[in-house]
């Protein structure tokens, strides 16, 4: 087995800096006060707050008749002079940024203030927490354009759907969310709304590195498993599904083969939540559950599926399938010697299986709310084996799902990913026939999951049928397990 070692889906976190990183923004209204000769009101925030100089320099020559160039000469010095003896990190900052150079996630520092001010900031921050800095002076368009922030993203390397930008202000906040960043938001002087995407806070103490990533790009790393009889052929079966699990670093995991009892153990020794259908079907969830569906009567072959919170204010539905076992395709090919037009026939009990499955799915779906679909199928993929168009998962994919393990790994001569069997190299009828091994477990997906990563999963080398007891392993079938990203709300 390959060790989990989750890959961070947060590349980069990009700071505003005037009320965000340092309590300037007072500093700035007093500055603009000091050459307008007057004291501002709440009228005048949207031409103050988050602008470059530039912007409330010809916002006042057009009140005034002055010089605008003159004008923003001015504002520079007064802010300037403030800045550099008057500067104060926000509440958290500091904190949060050592927080990020701990974990490895690189900062950048982007500011709608021109290159002068920026770098007296970042003396008194330490430049070296910073490993790009963008300012006024650096793109042509500044906030709320979302040139700053993708000048960023461009010289850090990274993509803005991977970045969080912490911004204080309508303007910042506009210009991060054009660019595609995810924001946090923590307002200083003016409130700022609520939007999908966005998150609010009303400080950066307690700021930690796994809400800035759940916000940059949430995952799901959902597993399908047949459990083989619930276990029962391996010694101290349970312990080892845990084990599995948790090895896994699945969120979600559809179950077959349940024996009655396995998804509400597995699900109570995780402190996990869960659904029983039937007695061989299951679904675990580490995230919340919200609704239930399909059939609590199924019989030993059937589907079940559940709407999961995966993150705030985002669910997916799971749901898990196990058809008919008999006949078995491969066989029929390798032992019998059926052509393609006899295979595809003998998959109508299958066939009508799968078509019931994407009826209830359809069913119980809301618009929005993306699908998984996983399952022990019992039958090869047509993507796998294109001499014989299998109906099966043609049928899924006619209905709108993808094929998480082929988007992730395409060649299926490179990488088979065979579930079917870790345990029987040879046919247990005792002829010696070598056992097809076949792709038949799935993870499936629609409606705006990205693929990060799939993988089959089997820990240690078990040992073959029937000398099983003491596997590590305590399955006949090969786990599969995909990484999704949510998509954006």
């Amino acid at each position: 087995m390959i060790p989990y070692t989750p890959e961070l889906p947060l590349q980069a976190v990009l700071f505003d800096m005037d009320g965000t990183l340092v309590d300037t923004e007072h500093l700035w209204w007093e500055a603009v006060e000091q050459v307008a000769g007057r004291p501002l009101s709440e009228a005048d925030q949207p031409e103050v707050l988050g602008r470059p100089v530039e912007h409330t320099a010809a916002w006042l020559a057009a009140g005034s008749g002055r010089d605008g160039a003159e004008l923003a000469a001015e504002l520079h010095r007064e802010f300037a002079d403030r800045v550099r003896t008057e500067i104060v990190p926000r509440p958290g900052a500091l904190d949060l940024l050592d927080t990020l150079a701990a974990a490895g996630v690189p900062t950048a520092l982007v500011t709608a203030s021109p290159r002068a001010v920026a770098d007296v900031v970042l003396d008194a921050l330490g430049a070296h927490r910073f490993a790009v800095s963008v300012t006024a002076d650096d793109t042509e368009r500044t906030k709320p354009a979302p040139d700053p922030y993708l000048a960023a993203c461009r010289a850090l390397g990274v993509e803005p759907a991977g970045c969080v930008a912490v911004e204080d202000t309508e303007t910042g906040v506009a210009s991060a969310e054009a660019a595609g960043c995810a924001v946090l938001a923590v307002p200083s002087l003016a409130p700022i709304g609520a939007a999908p995407g966005r998150t609010l806070r009303d400080t950066l103490v307690g700021v930690t590195t796994e809400e800035l990533r759940a916000m940059a790009a949430p995952e799901l790393r959902v597993m399908s498993w047949n459990l083989w009889l619930g276990g029962s052929e391996v010694d101290d079966h349970r312990a080892k599904q845990v084990k599995a699990v948790l090895e896994s670093g699945a969120d979600v995991v559809g179950l077959q083969e349940t024996a009655g009892t396995a998804a509400r153990e597995l699900a109570e020794a995780l402190g996990w939540h869960h659904h029983r259908a039937g007695e061989n079907l299951g679904v675990i969830s580490r995230h919340p559950i919200t609704a239930r569906f399909g059939d609590p009567g199924a019989g030993f072959y059937g589907a079940a599926g559940v709407r999961v919170e995966a993150a705030p204010g985002r669910e997916v539905d799971v749901w898990t399938a196990h058809l008919d076992h008999a006949p078995y395709g491969p066989y029929e090919s390798a032992f019998d010697g059926l052509g393609a037009a006899e295979l595809i026939a003998h998959e109508d009990v299958r066939l009508a299986q799968m078509r019931d499955t994407l009826d209830r799915i359809a069913a119980s779906s809301r618009d929005g709310v993306p699908v998984v679909l996983v399952g022990d199928f019992n039958c090869p993929s047509h993507l796998d084996r294109p001499d014989v168009a299998w109906p099966v998962t043609r049928a899924a994919q006619d209905a709108g799902f993808a094929d998480s393990y082929r988007e992730a790994h395409p060649d299926p001569a490179a990488e088979p990913g065979h579930t079917w069997s870790p345990i029987h190299p040879v046919h247990e009828d005792g002829s010696g026939r070598a056992e097809p091994q076949d792709r038949i477990d799935y993870v499936l997906h629609r409606g705006g999951l990205t693929v990060r990563d799939a993988r089959t999963l089997v820990i240690g080398t078990p040992r073959p049928w029937p000398d099983v007891a003491d596997n590590d392993w305590p399955s006949d079938h090969a786990a599969v397990v995909t990484r999704f990203t949510l998509p954006r709300p």
